[in-house]
């Protein structure tokens, strides 16, 4: 293995350590919560700690800076890869440059998310950290790049793509970051069952995440076998 193919485990590494722990963390709180909640307004108390729902609520933020973080993480690395490969740095300087602020704009705008206080400005950071995962993930089209693009979607099968499955749990995790002050003062508990039933949604595609993710590392071959295994015929399972 040389370092490029080093480089392409540190997503897949940090998610397995840290990002699917989390997970596991935050839906125990969740569940908890969860049943706190409900035991307190059946029996009147409860013999689980009230501070589990502040818990929740903190891995809850940190879970979401962590999936937007790996998000652009597995971006970056075939992004950039590419890019030294083909000279891009120097052929292509505003296309470069361009990808290197949509980076740096995305990261600046979840983090201003995380202190924004008023809806209007949540909104505002929410719709930016989103649109700026999006122009990445799709950079091929929207900069109009020809040939295959440099991050591989599995547009051809998009239902179990791991890019896709995780571009929505991305935008599902930065949606409920925004919508954490509505759960608190909506006294309907709207917002609290659209956060949930998303939510369980995502988890159902994290689950996708696991599987896609170990599919794709069988399917990625290391960087000196791409010249031979790129010449198979993937559809009739033969090889010269």
């Amino acid at each position: 293995m040389n370092p490029s193919d080093f480089a392409a485990l540190i997503h897949p590494a940090i998610a397995v350590t840290f990002v699917f722990p989390l997970i596991g963390m935050v839906v125990n709180f969740a569940w908890q919560t969860r049943q706190r909640r409900l035991q307190s307004a059946g029996e009147g108390k409860s013999k689980i700690p009230p501070t589990v729902g502040r818990d929740h609520v903190q891995l809850g933020k940190r879970l979401t800076g962590a999936v937007v973080g790996i998000c652009l993480l597995g971006m970056a690395y075939p992004t950039f890869d590419k890019a030294i490969e083909n000279q891009a740095f120097t052929k292509q300087p505003g296309e470069m440059a361009f990808l290197i602020l949509m980076f740096a704009a995305t990261i600046a705008s979840l983090v201003f998310l995380y202190k924004a206080r008023t809806r209007i400005w949540r909104i505002v950071f929410t719709i930016l950290t989103g649109l700026g995962v999006l122009v990445i993930g799709f950079q091929d089209i929207i900069l109009r790049r020809e040939g295959y693009g440099w991050i591989f979607r599995r547009d051809y099968e998009w239902q179990f793509s791991h890019f896709y499955y995780g571009m929505v749990i991305t935008l599902l995790m930065i949606f409920s970051l925004a919508i954490i002050e509505e759960i608190y003062q909506d006294r309907s508990n709207r917002w609290r069952y659209v956060h949930i039933i998303l939510n369980c949604f995502a988890l159902l595609l994290f689950i996708g995440q696991g599987m896609t993710g170990t599919r794709d590392l069988l399917e990625i071959p290391l960087s000196w076998q791409e010249t031979h295994l790129y010449k198979c015929d993937f559809v009739n399972k033969t090889c010269p």
